[in-house]
């Protein structure tokens, strides 16, 4: 399945507390419980007034429907292409 980065505009993201963190954290998997197979998270990062969020699914639109579900916002989704590290170089 293809791998997506979702970008979550969300001002002041990165003042969530724990208590928050785990509250959206457990939102998401209650929707991912009704939609599995067809979406796994896998991480997200939190920034400033960002979320960038990991998932595989079976296309955009599962993406777009666990958001839509989980009322997360959706700036940006990209599909990736490849992934690169250090051992690339090499």
């Amino acid at each position: 399945m293809p791998k997506y980065v979702i970008e979550r505009d969300l001002p002041d993201a990165g003042k969530l507390s724990p208590s928050d963190l785990r509250g959206v954290a457990q939102k998401s998997c209650d929707v991912l419980r009704d939609m599995a197979p067809r979406v796994t998270w896998q991480q997200s990062y939190v920034t400033d007034d960002k979320i960038f969020c990991v998932y595989i699914a079976d296309n955009e639109d599962a993406v777009r429907q666990h958001a839509e579900r989980g009322g997360f916002p959706v700036t940006r989704i990209s599909t990736v292409r490849a992934v690169i590290d250090p051992a690339t170089a090499e």
